[in-house]
């Protein structure tokens, strides 16, 4: 704390900073170090009266936590006793259980310890000095037992009336039971106990297995390490000592062994004292504390102005941080009111290429502008000044260093004071270059792409026109030339003229229709709709159809009218198309060439569907994604555009048309769906086209 007040010297600052301003005393400011001191001197009293609180209640609590300490040692060693010595209990079960179940050979490999997985005690030498099996109804006269088991009954007579008693709980109780201490004949104890554990055959006694367990033995093996480094145990009865302690009896517990039979105990005592060093540290750094606390008083009461300097100083860091909070964060520039660069970030030092000791403190024009935009900028630059930015933010070009033009997006954000006194701006600035670029490109590439539909447009009517018009120029010539060579020879009747020139009449007509057609088509015009019957303009169309060299056209239809909105003119140009293209393949067949022309009405779905057949070839599998592109022909000398002007006929009556292959005549099936006339309006068109295909 002293370290911070007494600072005199600037913070180091990596840019020139200006924050004079910023550095503002408030009117009024009278000194309150007397005041202040006063509160530190109550505070210095207030403390020293809590650490002797804590002192007093540390001394307390550590003897507190030293007997709980000891209370939680009893528990567990006396939790551990218990477990360990019914687990030594359930060993002796298996040994039973062998015992009457198995041979003699195996009883005595058994009753050894063979083929037994048992605890701690059975596993530890010295705890275990004698065990074996007492069948039920033996007399005790009788050498039978272990060999210990004997001596013992017949060594003290407590010891027999301990090991009757013994018995005759583990029958009575169908539980097992505990004898001991065992005595000498002179009367002294021992630290020998019996264990005997019943096993009992369809609910009749059957015997006990007996075991001589040395405690002394039992309660080292129990008692670990680190618990015996501070702590003494010894095993006591009824306030007889069983083994002689060393431990002070003061601070010592017991812990009961909850033996069936006798009631024995482990009295346990710490080993010396504990010190309670907390409170001694504690007191230690109290005093340091306290004495720190004088020191810094004495520099506080010498310094405070100083302080009240340096906190100035670190509002105004503060002040400055907050405004660029408010601010975009991408490359950040704060100014005053006059102009005057403030501070600059390190990315906007690296946009514009120059270090921040450049730029700070620079008036405009700035090193960063554009020689050529220097004017304009200026004129900008002012207006920022004085009114900040918009929402959307000012789109300006900066100049790097190295000459390259970046465009950027600036957003303004007042910078005040503490006190809320306006003394700048501070910005936030976007380089924007790379999105500038791309709606560059983009635009670039639309204006690529409007030519090249024009050119597409062109080149589409040109390719429609010399498709269209084949053929009745064709036949046209071919009448022409037949008419002349017939002229020239002198063998044609004044009679015979009339048809072949009403022919050629026709066909001029057609030709001209057909120009008619594809330029209402080429300039979008707005398609002119009216109600017809698709039944009664197949009939009209099929009845003068083109040289069908003798292939039979079939038209079926249930004699009920279809009526759809559409344009007449375009709605006979596809039907000419479709049975056309049908005509022309009909012949390339292995069958009988025939083309069968179907129209229906399906009110439910508001659709009515033409369909062309023809005993063709068919269109192939891997074709049926193409043909109705434009330019693309299955037919040799083919263009392309007879079928892709179909389906723009179609598309643009809201309709769809696809190609499969006819189950009857076995070439190809063209089928038109367009909607009817009196279908409602809330009818989807394409979703009802899906579920007649099948479409999932």
């Amino acid at each position: 704390m002293e370290q911070l007040v007494t600072r005199t010297e600037p913070l180091p600052t990596d840019q020139t900073r200006d924050f004079a301003l910023l550095q503002q005393m408030p009117p009024g400011h009278v000194s309150r170090s007397r005041r202040t001191l006063l509160w530190l001197l109550g505070l210095l009293l207030l403390l020293l009266g809590a650490v002797v609180t804590l002192v007093l209640y540390l001394n307390n609590f550590e003897a507190e936590e030293e007997t709980r300490r000891r209370a939680a040692d009893a528990q567990w060693l006396e939790q551990s006793v218990q477990f360990h010595f019914r687990r030594l209990e359930d060993d002796l079960l298996v040994l039973a259980r062998q015992a009457v179940l198995g041979s003699a050979t195996a009883q005595q490999k058994k009753a050894n310890g063979v083929e037994v997985n048992g605890g701690l005690l059975w596993r530890e030498p010295g705890v275990v000095l004698s065990h074996g099996w007492l069948a039920a109804g033996v007399t005790h006269d009788a050498w039978v037992g272990p060999e210990r088991w004997q001596l013992d009954w017949a060594a003290h007579p407590a010891n027999a009336q301990a090991l009757a008693t013994m018995q005759d709980t583990t029958r009575g109780l169908r539980r097992s039971a505990y004898a001991g201490l065992m005595q000498h004949s002179d009367g002294s104890l021992t630290d020998v106990v019996w264990l005997a554990v019943p096993f009992f055959d369809r609910g009749q006694f059957v015997g006990n297995y007996l075991a001589a367990l040395s405690l002394d033995r039992a309660v080292q093996s129990l008692v670990p390490v680190w618990f015996s480094q501070s702590h003494s145990v010894r095993l006591v009865t009824d306030d007889i000592e069983a083994t002689p302690a060393q431990a002070s009896a003061a601070h010592s517990y017991r812990a009961s062994m909850n033996f069936p039979g006798p009631e024995l105990f482990l009295e346990v005592a710490p080993i010396g004292e504990q010190p309670t060093t907390v409170p001694r540290i504690f007191f230690l750094v109290a005093l340091l504390f306290l004495g720190g606390m004088l020191v810094s008083l004495v520099a506080l009461r010498r310094d405070f102005v100083k302080r009240q300097q340096v906190q100035a100083r670190l509002q105004a860091e503060v002040a400055l941080r907050t405004a660029m909070e408010n601010s975009v964060t991408i490359g950040l520039r704060a100014w005053d009111q006059h102009g005057k660069i403030l501070y600059v970030n390190q990315a906007f030092c690296s946009m514009v290429g120059y270090p921040a000791s450049d730029l700070v403190g620079k008036f405009a024009p700035l090193p960063y502008w554009p020689a050529d935009q220097a004017n304009e900028l200026q004129l900008v630059h002012r207006d920022i000044i004085v009114q900040g930015t918009r929402g959307d933010g000012v789109e300006l070009q900066f100049q790097h260093r190295n000459g390259q033009l970046l465009d950027v997006l600036i957003h303004e954000a007042p910078l005040t004071t503490a006190s809320g006194e306006q003394l700048g701006w501070m910005s936030s600035v976007l380089d924007i270059s790379e999105r500038k670029r791309a709606q560059r490109m983009a635009a670039l590439q639309q204006d690529k792409l409007e030519a090249s539909g024009r050119l597409v447009a062109v080149g589409e009517v040109a390719s429609t026109l010399a498709h269209e018009l084949n053929q009745p120029l064709g036949a046209l010539s071919s009448f022409a030339t037949g008419l002349l060579n017939r002229l020239r020879g002198g063998n044609i009747a004044l009679n015979e003229l009339e048809p072949v020139v009403a022919r050629m009449a026709r066909l001029a007509e057609r030709a001209g229709g057909i120009i008619q057609r594809v330029n209402a088509f080429a300039r979008r015009r707005e398609i002119s709709r009216q109600r017809l019957d698709v039944v009664a303009v197949l009939r009209r169309v099929l009845a003068n159809p083109v040289d069908t060299q003798g292939c039979p056209v079939s038209l079926v239809d249930k004699n009920k009218p279809i009526w759809i909105d559409a344009d007449e003119l375009l709605l006979e140009h596809l039907i000419n198309n479709l049975v056309g293209n049908a005509l022309d393949w009909a012949h390339r067949g292995a069958a009988l060439a025939q083309v069968r022309v179907e129209v229906n009405g399906d009110q439910p779905l508001g659709l009515a569907s033409l369909a062309v057949a023809d005993s063709g070839p068919g269109v192939l599998a891997q074709d049926q994604s193409n043909i109705f592109n434009a330019f693309f022909s299955t037919k040799e000398g083919g263009m392309g555009m007879g079928l892709a002007i179909c389906r723009s006929i179609v598309e643009a009556h809201h309709g769809r048309i696809e190609v499969g292959r006819d189950p009857e005549l076995g070439g190809a099936r063209f089928v038109v769906w367009l909607p009817l006339a009196d279908a409602p309006p809330c009818v989807p068109i394409l979703p009802a086209l899906l579920e007649v295909q099948g479409a999932p």
